[in-house]
């Protein structure tokens, strides 16, 4: 049996709104997020992602009231991260109505919170999500990957919103992240979030073919082309897009009408 891709619309949540920026910076409103969830749900998304870009730097939680909004209107898996700093966050989280947390910065200040959370409430639950970016440096772990220019470097993973970096490398951890009980990956790369340009293919496929899970791409599509080279090139098992689809550029079904036609298998 084939499994099909999936095509994920994320909601980047600012003082209760959606936002979008480039290189996480910038950010410029997008309108309501049960608004704009409520329009992927009907355009056949296969999941929706609510992520609270803020909440972790502010020290504060996720806004619950805006996540039982939406689990009340929604008829697809819904996702909410940002803020959640114990086994304790997650539960409320999904209390409110989420299907997984995803967890990013305290997972990297605390791996137990993986273990933890994927214990008591099932992998199936628990996403972890990395921020990375290109470091060509000496890697402590040893990793290279290898660019399209022929050129090597290892990416950092980063935290806070991206604005500090940890010194860990990403394929190492996104293994730790595995072994803990982590059900997902999703990887958002610095070097292409908001450029338009599309995916981070090298760290992408790095990641990808060193995990048993399956990875999310994240950051940077500005065209159809790019979901079917996360696919085919980034070897990701799932697509997530924001302001191509927050600015009505394309639908979820138009870019699984063109991912069909070119072979790729996704839920109508």
């Amino acid at each position: 049996m084939t499994l099909t891709r999936r095509i994920i619309p994320c909601l980047d949540l600012k003082d209760g709104r959606v936002v979008k920026g480039t290189h996480f910076l910038q950010l410029r409103d997008a309108g309501d997020p049960v608004e704009l969830a409520q329009r992927y749900n009907e355009q056949g998304a296969d999941e929706v992602v609510f992520l609270d870009i803020t909440a972790s730097k502010e020290k504060r939680g996720t806004m619950l009231e805006v996540v039982g909004r939406a689990a009340d209107q929604l008829f697809l898996p819904l996702t909410v991260g940002g803020g959640i700093r114990g086994v304790d966050d997650i539960q409320q989280i999904l209390r409110a109505g989420a299907d997984k947390v995803s967890i990013n910065t305290s997972a990297v200040l605390d791996p137990s919170i993986i273990s933890h959370g994927a214990k008591r409430f099932g992998t199936q639950c628990i996403v972890v999500a990395a921020d990375v970016r290109k470091n060509t440096s000496e890697n402590p772990e040893g990793t290279t990957i290898m660019l399209a220019d022929g050129s090597s470097c290892w990416y950092e993973v980063v935290i806070y919103g991206g604005s500090k970096p940890t010194g860990i490398d990403a394929v190492t951890w996104a293994r730790e992240a595995e072994d803990r009980g982590a059900g997902e990956m999703l990887l958002t790369s610095m070097e292409t979030d908001g450029t338009r340009m599309g995916f981070d293919i090298p760290v992408t496929r790095a990641i990808s073919e060193a995990v048993g899970i399956p990875v999310i791409a994240s950051g940077g599509v500005g065209g159809l082309e790019h979901f079917y080279e996360g696919f085919v090139e980034g070897r990701a098992d799932a697509c997530l897009a924001a302001s191509v689809f927050h600015y009505g550029e394309f639908t979820v079904k138009q870019v699984k009408d063109y991912l069909a036609s070119r072979g790729i298998p996704v839920r109508p």
